[in-house]
């Protein structure tokens, strides 16, 4: 997805569970079961968020300088964050409970396409705002919301994948262990103004059905700085778990 530079800079996106807005997008995602998002994936509303997240991010200069470093980019909203089918319940954290102006209003994912399609995707990126309802200490992340967004990028990683026929996509895959060090705080903004921070996940190494990963997330000002750093087993689930 071609990315370009928008001005005058968009507000942080509009919260989505809630208001006239949700609830026109909630009847017309009606149909789908909750196992099968691929036919609301590209509906309006969906559409119209991603585009905003997007816009918002190249509204930022060394983000949407991280945006256009790479030919061919892919570019695009991230998965957890699809607006989901009515009464589905499936990555409620991210697309619900934290889809709001003032906890995170934006977060989109990118990464360089393999050689060949079906090739893994050993990296992916995310660039995400962070409001103050997520805060521990006043203007500081809470540290198990810091987790919860490597935990979340290094998913994508394996969303990525399933969805080129790298992976299995039937079976689940989940968190075995997420070991996390932090460096420094991870900062947060206001409503107004978010703070941003760039996580980066890599797929390490593979074993059978488990998969090792590393996530890092980088912050203050320009997304130089290591505010924290995680080493995590992933595992997928065999059938006869389900």
């Amino acid at each position: 997805m071609a990315t370009s530079k928008v001005s005058p800079p968009p507000s942080p996106p509009p919260s989505q569970p809630q208001s006239k807005q949700s609830q026109e997008q909630k009847s017309e995602m009606a149909t789908p079961t909750s196992s099968d998002i691929s036919s609301v994936i590209d509906s309006p509303a969906n559409k119209a968020q991603e585009a905003h997240h997007i816009a918002f991010f190249n509204s930022i200069p060394w983000c949407s300088s991280l945006l256009s470093s790479t030919p061919n980019l892919i570019v695009s909203q991230s998965v957890s964050r699809i607006i989901r089918p009515s009464g589905c319940e499936e990555d409620a954290l991210l697309s619900q409970t934290l889809n709001s102006p003032d906890a995170i209003p934006a977060y989109i994912t990118f990464y360089s396409p393999p050689p060949k399609p079906t090739d893994h995707v050993y990296e992916v990126k995310s660039l995400i705002a962070l409001g103050p309802k997520v805060n521990g200490w006043e203007g500081i992340c809470h540290g198990g919301i810091v987790m919860t967004l490597l935990d979340e990028v290094m998913g994508q990683l394996f969303a990525v994948n399933k969805d080129s026929g790298a992976m299995d996509s039937k079976m689940p895959v989940l968190t075995g262990f997420l070991n996390t060090a932090f460096k420094k705080p991870v900062r947060t903004g206001t409503k107004e103004k978010p703070a941003i921070v760039l996580v980066v996940a890599r797929l390490t190494k593979m074993k059978g059905r488990k998969h090792f990963c590393e996530g890092v997330v980088y912050g203050d000002g320009e997304g130089k700085n290591e505010l924290a750093r995680a080493e995590a087993l992933f595992v997928q689930l065999r059938e006869s778990k389900i």
